[in-house]
């Protein structure tokens, strides 16, 4: 039997959750509606993880999450993540995600270029989606063309894939432009 666990944690964006096993995260969860849904898809998602305090790189990472959401600049690449758990390519989307910058954004096209194979987009798009550790990889951070949001498989959708985005002040285009300073939902021209 795996030996998983879990840990379920406030933020100022609602409930996530953590789940690891030999000292490496298999899962992370970002906010559900409530605390009974976040429960409910962490036990469809890994019904043999028990429920278990942070300790260590787990209580680290939760730190640096709940720092990440109260607006602080924080790098969580470091942590560890079972790469080997996904496909290749799959994997190879996420190590550029990891190497994304906090406030930075890439296009799922652009994501496509660096790991070789361009006019994959849609596929960047469908492993983002797939993407079992949200916000330590911060698949949040890759984009549709244009600056558009694309889509995001969180509970909440593109809401808090703005959210998090607006959190992060993340800039969604090497231009300047006179919006700057509204919040990313406000900014025209963002669908």
């Amino acid at each position: 039997m795996a030996n998983q666990h879990f840990h379920l944690f406030e933020t100022t964006i609602g409930a996530c959750a953590l789940v690891w096993e030999d000292g490496c995260f298999i899962g992370a969860q970002l906010p559900e509606r409530d605390e009974a849904a976040a429960r409910k898809r962490l036990e469809r998602r890994f019904p043999e993880a028990d429920e278990t305090e942070a300790e260590g790189f787990v209580a680290e990472a939760v730190a640096g999450i709940r720092a990440l959401f109260d607006g602080e600049k924080r790098d969580l690449s470091y942590l560890p993540v079972a790469l080997d758990s996904v496909s290749a390519f799959n994997r190879k989307v996420y190590e550029v995600a990891l190497a994304i910058p906090h406030g930075e954004t890439l296009t799922y096209g652009e994501v496509a270029q660096r790991i070789g194979e361009p006019g994959a987009a849609r596929a960047v798009g469908v492993a983002l989606g797939q993407n079992p550790w949200p916000i330590i990889v911060p698949c949040h951070r890759v984009l549709a063309a244009g600056g558009k949001t694309g889509g995001f498989s969180a509970e909440g959708g593109v809401e808090i894939k703005l959210r998090i985005l607006t959190i992060e002040k993340a800039r969604t285009s090497a231009e300047p432009g006179l919006f700057d300073a509204l919040p990313l939902a406000a900014r025209p021209g963002r669908h």
